[in-house]
């Protein structure tokens, strides 16, 4: 058991809170069982070490069996030592040291995706995460993060999406442009979110929505500029009809990619073409 807060590798792990540091070690933390759990089983090759404590082991008593079972160290921590390399204020024990994954745009591309969301200056770190955990549940195919987006190592970002983060391919620091141009090159429809654009009701009668589609998601405060939209092959909204002011970006998100989901589906054109 490690019980020493400034142990190295406890220092050395507590570091990837910082972007600098997961930068230069190309690795970055998971925090919490179910996240590490979905790591374990889908991605172990990227699990270098697991930190857990006695208690938290003993609530999720599957984690020692599956790190075991992907051959991945589990060094168990006291309270204290959990505190230091967590990034929440009331932790849940456990933690891992993932390596970062490198996904090229090339990689999704070639999978010739029929849904994917594409983030551009999205720097909430909760709607980013929860916007991959979408994706993932509404089947996409890919996420992308524009280079003007908040970092997809960031601790927050990770624990938002609750493990889909090694469910769905992500793809980070591509220009916008070059991505959209690319995906419209593979036969996709660019729809932007935007407050602009024509009723997501009226998209959907058009028949807009069954084919390969990418939506665009825009900033939280200043949503998508005009040269951003002018990528796009059409502008979305997703209307109000009760007294609510807006909707929040991961919201609106989760309304545009299950829509294209479900249209995806009734026409039978589901799945990596």
């Amino acid at each position: 058991m490690i019980d020493n807060p400034r142990s190295p590798r406890v220092r050395a792990a507590a570091k990837l809170a910082k972007k600098n540091q997961r930068t230069e070690t190309g690795l970055f933390l998971i925090e919490g069982p179910q996240a590490v759990a979905e790591a374990l089983h889908y991605r172990p090759d990227l699990v270098i070490e697991v930190f857990a404590t006695v208690s938290a082991l003993e609530r999720h008593s599957t984690l020692a069996s599956a790190a075991s079972s992907a051959q991945v160290r589990l060094e168990t921590v006291t309270d204290a030592v959990l505190d230091v390399i967590a990034d929440t204020v009331t932790p849940q024990g456990v933690v891992a040291v993932c390596r970062q994954l490198a996904l090229s745009l090339d990689d999704v591309i070639e999978r010739r995706p029929r849904l994917v969301a594409v983030l551009e200056e999205v720097r909430d770190p909760g709607n980013a995460g929860t916007i991959i955990r979408v994706a993932d549940a509404a089947g996409a195919d890919a996420v992308i993060l524009t280079g003007t987006s908040v970092d997809v190592f960031n601790p927050k970002v990770v624990r938002a999406t609750t493990g889909s983060l090694f469910h769905v391919p992500v793809v980070v620091g591509v220009p916008l442009a070059t991505a959209l141009e690319r995906l419209r090159g593979i036969g996709s429809r660019i729809l932007a979110a935007d407050i602009s654009g024509d009723d997501l009701l009226a998209v959907r009668s058009d028949g807009e929505l069954d084919g390969p589609t990418a939506w665009l998601f825009g900033n939280e405060a200043r949503g998508l500029t005009d040269d951003q939209l002018a990528l796009a092959d059409r502008a979305v909204i997703v209307p109000i009809y009760g007294q609510a002011e807006s909707l929040n970006l991961a919201t609106a998100a989760a309304v545009c990619l299950y829509e294209s989901a479900f249209a995806q589906r009734a026409s039978g054109t589901t799945g990596p073409h």
